[in-house]
């Protein structure tokens, strides 16, 4: 019996393959029409599941000697840009910008300068609304149908009231961990979770560059915070998400 590391290619060219059937034109001769879109939201909820047990088996996966292994070797500049403590000047003004931006917004949300946050949501409420409306002419805001499913069921639930202060907090959070560069690869991953939640639901704004500062702080998060809390946080944490890696069997002597 095969191990599940084995069948991760299949899985994730299952997975592939169903997103691929997702983004085909609905006039293409293979397209089947399904009016209802109960075959879209099947196959959007296998393509995520799926995608989750890759991602866990390839977490599992990094305890095998083999994973330690190098096989593509990257380029020196991002190895010096990603790894090398001094590089950690490069993304230190790249984080305070990010972290700033993200500390101002959730403070005028907080403080009351943007009203309609943490007084009943009205504000998030409004906002969720118009990005779920689907205009008698052009696009609507939203493109994925399951995202508009899912802001359409906050919205006739009434979470706006407890989501606005996961907004509002999440945002403060968010820009003190970059500000102070504590745990600065966790702080903007969160920061480019919310800026998807934006962009998916339409709003570009700053979002793009807001993102893409980001994801570069995610990358090379164990040197964006070096000019930082991460310069001590992180040898003390020891990064416990680290597995330990077993150790590979001798190999048989030849005689």
């Amino acid at each position: 019996m095969g191990t599940p590391r084995s069948y991760v290619t299949w899985i994730a060219a299952v997975a592939a393959v169903i997103l691929v059937w997702l983004q085909l034109p609905e006039d293409w001769p293979i397209s089947q029409p399904d009016p209802e879109g109960v075959l879209n939201a099947v196959l959007t909820w296998a393509f995520w599941i799926l995608s989750i047990i890759v991602v866990l088996i390839l977490f599992t996966d990094r305890r095998d000697p083999e994973a330690t292994e190098v096989e593509v070797e990257g380029p020196a500049f991002a190895r010096y840009l990603f790894s090398n403590t001094r590089a950690g000047l490069f993304w230190l003004p790249i984080r305070l910008f990010l972290g700033f931006s993200w500390l101002s917004s959730g403070l005028g949300k907080a403080l009351g300068e943007e009203g309609g946050w943490l007084d009943g949501g009205s504000s998030l409420l409004g906002y969720w609304e118009r990005a779920v409306s689907i205009p008698e002419e052009g696009r609507p805001p939203i493109t994925y149908d399951w995202y508009r499913d899912f802001l359409t069921f906050l919205v006739d639930s009434n979470h706006e009231g407890w989501f606005a202060y996961v907004v509002v907090f999440g945002e403060i959070l968010v820009g003190i961990g970059l500000v102070l560069g504590a745990l600065t690869g966790i702080a903007a991953f969160f920061g480019a979770m919310m800026n998807m939640s934006f962009l998916l639901a339409g709003s570009a704004s700053t979002n793009p560059v807001l993102f893409t500062a980001a994801i570069g702080l995610i990358l090379a998060w164990r040197v964006a915070g070096y000019y930082g809390l991460d310069r001590w946080l992180l040898p003390m944490l020891g990064t416990p998400w680290r597995a330990p890696v077993a150790e590979r069997p001798p190999a048989p002597r030849t005689t």
